[in-house]
């Protein structure tokens, strides 16, 4: 079963960091493209950043320079280093993976930015 679960959301104050974390389990990790995606309340979820197999990596313009994805392939785990926090990057953040011969979402780990 292809399963992607989250963890490491929590509370932090305005310019605090977290570091968000995505473990996958049934598919050939190394082969698969994982991106994070976040919805706040009352909008669209909304693509955040993605790493490819290779290790290529690419953020969203409202998040440059803020936020960093990397990859462990050992641990099977995507990670979303998140710094410089702002209220606004208050969402549910939500992992995805595709390519590693399954295709799945995780659940969703709650980020608030609020003093």
């Amino acid at each position: 079963q292809v399963q992607l679960v989250e963890s490491g959301g929590g509370l932090v104050q305005p310019g605090g960091s977290l570091r968000l974390s995505c473990v996958a389990s049934g598919m050939i990790f190394k082969n698969t493209v994982l991106e994070w995606y976040r919805q706040a309340p009352g909008k669209q979820r909304e693509w955040v950043a993605r790493i490819t197999s290779r290790n290529n990596t690419d953020v969203a313009w409202f998040v440059k320079g803020r936020f960093t994805i990397s990859r462990d392939n050992i641990k099977n785990t995507v990670y979303l280093q998140m710094n410089s926090l702002e209220p606004e990057d208050t969402a549910v953040y939500y992992c995805y993976g595709y390519g590693g011969g399954g295709t799945t979402w995780g659940q969703g780990t709650q980020v608030t930015v609020s003093s």
